[in-house]
């Protein structure tokens, strides 16, 4: 009888994951991770975390968000180390706490990865449609413009940009760094010159009051606050695509938690700096769109320049996506390389050598999410596996620690073991201030995953042998 608690050897994967090739240094893994990091989460989310959770404060909450993922983001870098694999948090877990749980893991960031892209998509949509077709005459029908909750039939922007994103993965690795490592520069700079430009259209009167009593819940009144940080968690998720590149990354031992660690640090000065600067153009109130930027720009009557931060946008989210396709790809082939999911999965292209049946499904999976479904509901559901995974990984190092069988001469997370539980107990915490409406569709999710793995993992497993 199988034993589905019993801890996987770490070169099960290392020796499957010998297909793939070894070509991103420590300057392409920021680019992809600042290309995850600053999308949808910098250019939508600070505008509606601001009305409906926190007000200004919500800067705090990309603070606090960026500080926790900070710290898991060296319990990732610190597995990477050790096993330099594809599949990141599924395949940790797979090796520290059993199969079944790696199982769980896995589910749960599928569910991540596929609606992360899914939600940049629909951001891609709304600064197109808004800020590009609308100036020069083009509406496109209600039906083309939305999904059937918001009255539509399907969202037709966002589906296509989901398949175009699909087609630069499917060409391979080189192309789609390339393409990535251009992009995020762009719209960096574009992002520092919104600042700089807003800083000077601040009124001071727009931060008064800072935390408004009506966002000021419990725990400790700073419920509002933890709300928004807990939303905004699907802002740096970028690091898990990090860790899920292991395999394809050279020297992972150094390079994994260069890229994870300036990914963080570059992110949350920009996240701050722009929603300091956001919510001081315009009074929180009014932010509640989906294009909050080109929106601030327009009421302080900087139409030109409005123009500049859709591109910005656009840019961003576009890259954003790219890297969000390629590690929830990775993940799929990982589940599909294991027996956990078809084997078709975990079939890699002999030219492109790309795992080209995860990429195709995945993309088929992120666009019919993106034309259907709108993006606040699938950013709320994002952020559940999203902690899930942070908080086994984070408690998972101390039993990392403990296994003679898995040697890292590379990074360790510092002040062991008190920063990992530190890191655990927080992810717990943002947990439970998701929506309850999020937790109990993240149930459910769980629920099927279970019954998946239960009526076909258990039967095709390879990871028993």
């Amino acid at each position: 009888m199988k034993n589905f608690f019993k801890k996987v050897p770490v070169n099960t994967f290392l020796k499957a994951d010998s297909r793939l090739t070894r070509h991103l240094n420590a300057r392409d893994l920021v680019a992809l991770g600042i290309g995850a990091v600053i999308g949808t989460g910098i250019f939508i989310l600070p505008g509606h975390e601001a009305a409906q959770h926190a007000g200004p404060a919500v800067a705090i909450s990309f603070l606090l968000a960026a500080v926790v993922s900070g710290m898991v983001g060296m319990a990732y870098a610190e597995f990477s180390s050790a096993m330099p694999v594809a599949g990141s948090a599924y395949s940790f877990g797979s090796v520290i706490y059993g199969e079944v749980v790696g199982w769980i893991i896995g589910w749960g960031l599928l569910l991540e990865y596929f609606l992360a892209v899914s939600a940049e998509a629909t951001g891609f949509a709304s600064y197109f449609n808004n800020n590009i077709l609308a100036p020069i005459g083009i509406h496109l029908p209600k039906a083309l413009e939305a999904g059937p909750m918001e009255g539509g039939v399907i969202n037709i922007s966002a589906v296509l940009i989901v398949l175009i994103v699909a087609l630069i993965l499917y060409q391979g690795a080189n192309l789609s760094k390339r393409v990535e490592n251009i992009a995020v520069m762009i719209k960096v700079a574009i992002i520092i010159l919104f600042i700089v430009i807003g800083m000077f259209y601040i009124k001071a009167d727009n931060y008064v009051p800072f935390y408004p009593k009506k966002f000021q819940t419990p725990p400790l009144g700073i419920g509002g606050i933890s709300t928004a940080a807990a939303t905004v968690f699907f802002a740096f998720i970028g690091f898990d695509a990090l860790a899920a590149n292991s395999a394809e990354t050279k020297d992972p031992e150094k390079n994994v938690v260069k890229g994870i660690m300036g990914t963080v640090i570059i992110a949350v000065l920009l996240y701050v700096s722009f929603s300091l600067v956001l919510t001081g153009m315009v009074n929180y109130k009014q932010l509640n769109v989906d294009d909050p930027a080109a929106y601030a720009l327009k009421v302080v009557g900087l139409t030109a320049w409005n123009k500049l931060i859709t591109i910005g946008a656009l840019v961003g989210i576009f890259t954003a996506m790219i890297t969000m396709l390629l590690g929830g790809s990775r993940l799929l082939y990982a589940l599909g390389r294991d027996g956990l999911l078809p084997d078709s999965m975990g079939s890699v292209h002999a030219k492109k050598m790309i795992p080209d049946h995860a990429v195709i499904v995945s993309t088929i999976v992120a666009a019919v999410f993106a034309g259907l479904v709108p993006l606040m509901e699938l950013a709320s559901l994002i952020n559940a596996g999203t902690l899930i995974a942070f908080t086994l990984i984070s408690f998972g190092i101390i039993p990392l620690r403990h296994r003679k069988d898995i040697v890292n001469d590379g990074f360790k997370m510092p002040l062991y073991p008190v920063l990992p539980v530190i890191a655990g107990l927080l992810s717990v915490y943002f947990i439970w201030m998701l929506p309850k409406t999020t937790k109990i569709m993240v149930g459910i999710w769980l629920i099927v995953g279970i019954i998946v793995y239960a009526t076909y993992g258990i039967k095709h497993s390879k990871l028993q042998n």
